[in-house]
């Protein structure tokens, strides 16, 4: 019997994929409440707390865990995938290579341009950054709130700061860092921004459905007192999944 070989994966370099037709924009971006892994803080596996979140009404991950070797971030990424995909989610990986997938998150730091893939997101913390946007189809602004999470990238912006930089923005808003309460999560909506990023609040939860649900139900309630003159969000917000018993 002849071995199957896996197809190497593509040449992303700083400027992506660098033969072939233009990917397939995926026709949405991320809004509502996106989570970010982490692995170390999570109170159980990737997997269960992920599926806990998505059942929570979550539809966004960004997979981080860059210090694993690709073999077992990819493996990982295909696990988290078969999670979102039974409840129409989307995966997004930290970094320029996408693990087999379409949708990357990018550090402020580079590459640029971007890889040429479906959907990809940036990292940014001032205007400084956020005028260097090109082809991204969203951008993350933190902190936010005090976090231990991201550290060294300036102090809070505070929901006015948050605002302000929202105003130059190209590309839609996640707000990220220290986003943990209810009260952050609206706090992030009036402002202007299309959805909360949250790490913390559901890797650290004793509960992530409950969690993930509390925070999903405070952006639906933020959203629909938002003006539409004021704010559309980029995809309708999900219901949650969760009974009514039941945040770099």
């Amino acid at each position: 019997m002849t071995a199957s070989v896996r197809p190497a994966a593509p040449d992303l370099g700083a400027n992506g994929p660098l033969a072939g037709p233009s990917p397939t924009r995926i026709s949405r971006r991320p809004a509502g409440v996106v989570v970010l892994t982490d692995r170390w803080q999570a109170r159980g596996t990737l997997v269960d707390v992920v599926a806990g979140a998505v059942a929570g009404g979550v539809r966004w991950v960004v997979l981080r865990e860059k210090d694993l070797p690709r073999a077992e971030r990819a493996a990982l990424a295909t696990d988290l995938r078969a999670v979102l995909d039974e409840a129409g989610g989307t995966l997004v990986v930290a970094g320029p290579d996408p693990l087999d997938g379409d949708a990357v998150h990018l550090p402020s730091a580079g590459p640029y341009p971007p890889p040429r893939l479906g959907l990809v997101g940036r990292s940014c913390h001032h205007r400084a950054e956020l005028a260097r946007l090109s082809t991204e189809d969203y951008a993350t602004l933190s902190p936010v709130f005090p976090t231990s999470s991201k550290p060294g990238y300036g102090p809070p912006l505070h929901p006015a700061g948050l605002a302000e930089l929202i105003t130059a923005s190209p590309v839609p808003v996640l707000a990220l860092g220290g986003i943990a309460t209810p009260d952050h999560v609206h706090a992030c909506i009036r402002a202007g921004a299309a959805g909360v990023a949250v790490l913390g609040a559901v890797m650290r939860a004793d509960d992530p459905t409950e969690a993930a649900a509390t925070l999903t139900r405070a952006f639906e309630e933020a959203i629909s007192r938002v003006p539409p003159t004021r704010h559309v969000p980029m995809v309708a917000p999900q219901p949650s999944c969760a009974t009514p018993e039941e945040e770099r």
